[in-house]
């Protein structure tokens, strides 16, 4: 069974899905899934990324199991990281995700972030503060969307466009593959052509580089928005030879369609 392993419910602080309709529109489309609630420690804006762990086991520990997973998204900061390792040892996770959702602690969702910086400036900050934080997060399973600037950046082509940033995207993909991380397949923009026109070459080298394994994320913060485009994703591991997994008790397992 294939699984969407990435999604937030209301344990999130942007999101206010139940679980209850998350694991319905999951079961209508044959995926298992795994919930990924935010944990941004320090987080400088007004929204509360963090949540209960005690919590959170409490509400959904009855619904663990074949098909669905309890996980943990962590924003990487180095000044968070060992707190962040902390928390994700107080209970048995099934999945922790790292993600940058920041650089130099603001929030890359606005565009005060950027500042005056060009888009070849501040991509090149954005992915070498990945390539450090993949490193010093050991604790993660999987790097989260690495095309995720692209969905906010206020420059007029936001796309990654590997060409342009080899060298840097390069040091990304050795970090993941020497820590033994997967990467993930962020399917939420892969309804654009032209987004995946720019992935095939990450993944590709990916490949080339080492890597074998995806885990096939939506990013779903709604119920409507459970494993979108995953046909397209499953074609697109197929096409460069990477294999879809989930994770489980923190261990990696096969996915199948």
């Amino acid at each position: 069974m294939l699984f969407d392993s990435h999604s937030h419910t209301e344990f999130s602080g942007d999101s206010e899905m139940k679980a209850q309709d998350a694991m319905a529109a999951a079961e209508k489309l044959g995926l298992g899934l795994v919930f990924t609630e935010h944990l941004d420690l320090d987080y400088p804006g007004e929204i509360d990324f963090t949540f209960n762990p005690d919590e959170y086991w409490h509400t959904y520990e009855h619904l663990r199991g074949s098909r669905l997973r309890l996980g943990v998204e962590v924003g990487m900061q180095a000044s968070t990281c060992d707190r962040s390792r902390e928390f994700t040892e107080w209970l048995p996770f099934d999945l922790v995700i790292g993600a940058i959702h920041m650089v130099d602690g603001q929030d890359i969702y606005y565009k005060e972030a950027y500042g005056n910086l060009t888009k070849a400036e501040f991509y090149h900050k954005y992915y070498q503060s990945m390539a450090a934080n993949v490193r010093s997060h050991t604790f993660i399973d999987v790097l989260a969307h690495i095309d995720y600037i692209a969905r906010y950046a206020p420059y007029e082509n936001p796309e990654v466009e590997y060409g342009s940033f080899q060298e840097d995207i390069d040091e990304v993909l050795r970090a993941v593959i020497e820590t033994d991380t997967v990467l993930e397949l962020n399917t939420r923009r892969l309804g654009s052509r032209r987004a995946l026109k720019e992935l095939v070459p990450i993944y590709t080298r990916y490949r080339e580089l080492g890597g074998r394994y995806v885990t096939l994320g939506s990013d779903a913060h709604t119920a409507d928005a459970i494993g979108a485009h995953f046909a397209v994703a499953v074609d697109f591991a197929e096409a460069l030879g990477l294999q879809p997994v989930t994770f489980c008790g923190r261990l990696r397992e096969s996915c199948q369609k």
